[in-house]
């Protein structure tokens, strides 16, 4: 007996969520911890000294962990990295190059299917328009608590942005320092090979798919969550999309001063295909000049 008054208080409680959010103009703040794993076997870490390794991880910790707050309301949301002051030195490197990709604040209607978000790319400022594309969620039966909300499991496949820096990865028999101390000496290798010797781009890859799982709150009816992560009856609260993590950890609701949910407006306007279309161009034209200084620098000398 005891597990059907279980179910049935669960779905009287369930009842009273939907009708209370469908009855207030409410509001809601989702904080979040983000956190992307990295090999550095993978990327030759296996040839530096220990006392390297610590400070490339320390400098790395900035990027690889971010916090973010998503403001709700019923139907839009804004998702935007946290503030915080930066040591000396960690805004460089892969820091900035990240930076790039990742964008500013992003905003999401699940109404009018809108997409909007801020960009800065080599000191040019863009804004993204694009249609809110959903995945195609399969709804498990597992539950978890985060917190003090129960949360169902949900699961998808998700295509890869090619400019993911999350998900980018060594290619498989492409480690360059070894490939150069398998060549024999005297092999001749032709201007393609050249060029891809001096290509930081070169040996770097990004799966097209990964597989995403998330859980969800039915305690806060509402279809947003973090990141681009969204259509889910409830609110996300954990992500899981290859090696990187989106946690959930505090919600404050109806907070006594309500901040606007506004709408990024600022730089060109373009869709997330043409973005990726200009990066692409700036990429190739990164690649001409470094190959170009590479063989100018002595290896093109006798």
């Amino acid at each position: 007996m005891k597990k059907p008054l279980l179910k049935l208080t669960t779905l009287l409680c369930l009842s009273f969520c939907i009708v209370s959010f469908a009855q207030q103009d409410f509001q809601g703040k989702a904080y979040y911890m983000s956190k992307t794993t990295m090999d550095l076997d993978q990327w030759g870490g296996r040839e530096i000294s220990p006392e390297q390794r610590k400070r490339i991880e320390e400098r790395m910790k900035t990027m690889l962990e971010k916090e973010f707050v998503l403001t709700f309301n019923k139907e839009e949301s804004v998702y935007k990295e946290e503030e915080r002051l930066e040591a000396p030195g960690q805004g460089r490197g892969w820091g900035s190059f990240s930076s790039s990709f990742t964008g500013g604040p992003k905003y999401k209607n699940v109404k009018s299917k809108q997409l909007l978000q801020d960009r800065e790319f080599f000191g040019k400022q863009f804004l993204i328009k694009d249609e809110l594309k959903g995945l195609e969620w399969k709804m498990g039966t597992e539950t978890k608590k985060i917190g003090n909300y129960m949360c169902f499991k949900a699961t998808a496949t998700k295509t890869v942005d090619e400019f993911d820096w999350r998900s980018m990865r060594p290619k498989r028999g492409g480690d360059r320092a070894t490939n150069k101390k398998e060549k024999k000496e005297g092999d001749v290798a032709d201007n393609s090979e050249k060029k891809d010797d001096n290509d930081p781009l070169s040996d770097i890859e990004t799966p097209k798919t990964v597989e995403v799982v998330a859980w969800y709150t039915l305690q806060i009816p509402i279809s947003q969550g973090p990141d681009d992560y969204w259509g889910l009856p409830g609110l996300i609260l954990e992500v899981s999309a290859d090696r990187t993590t989106i946690l959930c950890t505090k919600i404050v609701m109806n907070p006594e001063e309500k901040e606007e949910i506004e709408k990024p407006e600022k730089g060109d306007e373009v869709t997330q295909a043409e973005y990726n279309e200009i990066i692409t161009k700036k990429m190739q034209e990164m690649r001409e000049m470094y190959g170009g200084r590479g063989g100018r620098g002595g290896r093109g000398r006798n």
